[in-house]
């Protein structure tokens, strides 16, 4: 009787396993379809009830065209006039310009943006966190004439989007052989895509 309890457990843990990842993800599809779907109602108005995908497809279509527009002279010159205006607008200026440059930290055209997938003892001794190093910054002291090289690393505290900047010495960040794209991955999926055993790589330069 007790094994058979114990192979109908592992049995329905083991299902559980397999089919919660592929509801979570059909329901985000669902969700982000119908997020979409709803954001253009004009064909609504004009029809007079709706069309389910209708919507999704304009919106792709729009997206689509956006970015064929901004590869071309004409397209930059436009978006970057509209991008002045928004930079003109108080409250618009901060939340473009913070999105803008989280979005852009994520676009692989960025070369500037994430340079390695580090891990450094944070938030307090004992424990480690993974980190996306960003770039480095000097401290000048013109009262001691002496530099203080530090290097920002971004630590996501909420998924992936919302985080905090930390500064740390050269010689407390742990370099890892990840790439950006795997530690995205890692943070996304809360550590469990973490592999078993990481690799020490060389310092950044």
């Amino acid at each position: 009787m007790t094994s058979i309890r114990s192979t109908i457990k592992r049995r329905f843990l083991a299902g559980l396993v397999i089919t919660i990842p592929g509801i979570i993800t059909i329901w985000a599809i669902v969700w982000f379809f119908k997020f979409v779907d709803g954001l253009l109602p004009f064909f609504d108005n004009i029809l007079g009830y709706h069309v389910s995908g209708l919507g999704f497809i304009s919106a792709v279509i729009l997206v689509f065209i956006t970015g064929f527009i901004s590869t071309n002279v004409f397209g930059k010159k436009v978006i970057g006039f509209l991008e002045r205006l928004f930079l003109k607008i108080p409250v618009i200026k901060g939340f473009y310009t913070a999105v803008k440059h989280l979005v852009d930290a994520f676009s692989p055209e960025n070369k500037s943006s994430f340079r390695e997938f580090v891990v450094v003892e944070y938030p307090r001794q004992g424990s480690f966190s993974f980190g996306f190093l960003t770039k480095e910054c000097t401290i000048k002291s013109e009262k001691n004439r002496s530099e203080l090289c530090l290097r920002a690393v971004y630590i996501p505290t909420n998924n992936l989007y919302l985080g905090e900047i930390v500064l740390f010495r050269e010689t407390d960040i742990i370099y890892t052989d990840i790439p950006i794209e795997e530690g995205i991955k890692i943070i996304l999926s809360g550590g469990i895509a973490a592999p078993s055993k990481i690799l020490e790589a060389e310092r950044c330069q």
